[in-house]
């Protein structure tokens, strides 16, 4: 990798569903709350417009990360900027890119996420290779099945913080 070049993550999954139902599981809020470890994704996915992800305290919601819309093709390809909020060493790291590729194979739909513009070295990267798995991984469970994995649950979040 040159040295002006920023690593990137490319994580992909076959989901037997539309790409419409992908895309609604992406984009609203209900449903993302219950794959993404009980983030809410809030945006009218316009571009130039903010997209929020929430989380729930004990006092309300706070935001969990954030970023704005550089892209929105419903339901074929969906980007927007990632800057990560509710940890402080990841806080100041620049923002970087979100990229969802939504594609129609047979009757299935192939997501591809790519996650790139990240700092080399960088925390959030670090982060992004764990997370992403497993966030993905529980979106096709959400719809293939209508239970996500456990480990991404709300409950089960709170359960292994308070552990």
């Amino acid at each position: 990798m040159a040295k002006h070049e920023k690593p990137s993550f490319v994580y992909v999954i076959h989901i037997a569903a539309t790409p419409d139902s992908v895309w609604q599981a992406l984009t609203e809020g209900a449903l993302t709350r219950q794959y993404w470890y009980g983030r809410r994704a809030d945006s009218d996915w316009k571009v130039g417009s903010p997209v929020t992800f929430w989380y729930e305290t004990g006092s309300g919601e706070a935001v969990s990360d954030r970023g704005i819309m550089l892209e929105s093709k419903r339901p074929r390809h969906l980007s927007y900027t990632w800057q990560v909020q509710f940890i402080e060493e990841m806080r100041d790291e620049n923002p970087s890119r979100v990229t969802f590729d939504i594609e129609l194979e047979g009757e299935d739909t192939k997501l591809t996420l790519t996650h790139n513009e990240l700092e080399a070295g960088g925390k959030v990267l670090e982060a992004v290779r764990n997370g992403w798995p497993a966030i993905l991984s529980s979106l096709k469970s959400l719809l293939e099945t209508g239970e996500p994995l456990a480990l991404t649950k709300v409950d089960q979040v709170a359960a292994d913080a308070a552990a």
